[in-house]
């Protein structure tokens, strides 16, 4: 009975140590996000609350490009029926647990994301050369606040399966 008791013990502790990790930003993550100037991604995936969600129109075209500058810049607006592009500075944060955020500022950012903050922080769960994966809330119609999960991929790779429908 104790071997039981220890090694269920031992799982706990083990699975609880793998909560507790954070994601660790690799030493040259601004070259990482931005290239040697400016970086385009594109939508590889998105899922709302674990679900993966259609990829129509505005999802396929949907580039996202950030620069040394720490400038970011989205071509929603340059998209039919996709609505305004936004245009902002970007940041690495740190949260209250230490982990990592990529933060949007924008004064377009309370209209377009519906939240009352000029500003929006991604969870970054990967970052390399040709990934970029984040995790945020959002708030959607009726105020119903949505995990959603972003798998961004550099904008000259061909990946298949992104025209996805269910």
């Amino acid at each position: 009975m104790s071997k039981k008791l220890l090694f269920i013990c031992m799982m706990i502790g083990m699975i609880s140590c793998q909560e507790d990790q954070v994601y660790e930003l690799p030493e040259n993550a601004t070259t990482l996000l931005t290239g040697d100037d400016t970086k385009t991604w594109k939508l590889a995936r998105r899922s709302n609350n674990n679900v993966r969600m259609n990829m129509g129109p505005c999802f396929l075209n949907y580039r996202q490009s950030f620069s040394v500058d720490k400038t970011v810049e989205d071509n929603n607006g340059r998209n039919k029926d996709c609505g305004p592009s936004l245009a902002g500075t970007w940041e690495f944060k740190k949260g209250v647990k230490n982990e990592l955020y990529l933060r949007i500022n924008s004064p377009q950012i309370p209209e377009l994301l519906s939240t009352d903050k000029e500003y929006k922080d991604f969870k970054i769960l990967k970052l390399t050369k040709d990934t970029l994966e984040v995790v945020f809330r959002h708030n959607q119609y009726g105020n119903t606040s949505r995990l959603i999960t972003d798998i961004l991929v550099r904008e000259d790779m061909d990946i298949g399966d992104r025209y996805f429908h269910h």
